[in-house]
């Protein structure tokens, strides 16, 4: 599976995916056993993926374009914007304290090859 990391946090080793198949969000934390992967907002990333109590938890996250797509958070904020206000939520937005080392990111400028078609699904909804 290939994905985006929407928000990583360094210090407690974790993530949080968005995947190519649109489905749910994947969530991945560092394992004990000594692997170091430093995975930051971004990242376009191949991973395999397991649903354990109706999560999708990645595993083994390979690197496949460092910050690839570094504005894709931002674009989902501003495309919720909407939708809150439809059901009448004013903010969703996370203190900038408890960010982390998360950044919000939009869309990179040009893509290609698998990149391209990810990132024109995600904005035309494909």
């Amino acid at each position: 599976m290939y994905g985006v990391v929407l928000w990583s946090d360094t210090e407690d080793q974790k993530a949080v995916i968005w995947c190519e198949d649109h489905g749910d969000l994947a969530f991945y934390r560092q394992p004990c056993d000594g692997q170091q992967v430093c995975l930051d907002a971004g990242d376009w990333i191949q991973f395999d993926m397991t649903t354990e109590r109706h999560l999708r938890l990645a595993h083994n996250p390979r690197l496949v374009a460092d910050g690839a797509f570094s504005e894709l958070a931002g674009a989902v904020e501003t495309a919720a914007q909407p939708y809150q206000q439809s059901i009448g939520v004013r903010s969703v937005s996370v203190p900038q304290a408890s960010r982390g080392s998360a950044d919000i990111i939009p869309f990179a400028p040009r893509a290609s090859g698998h990149a391209a078609r990810f990132s024109e699904a995600v904005l035309h909804g494909a």
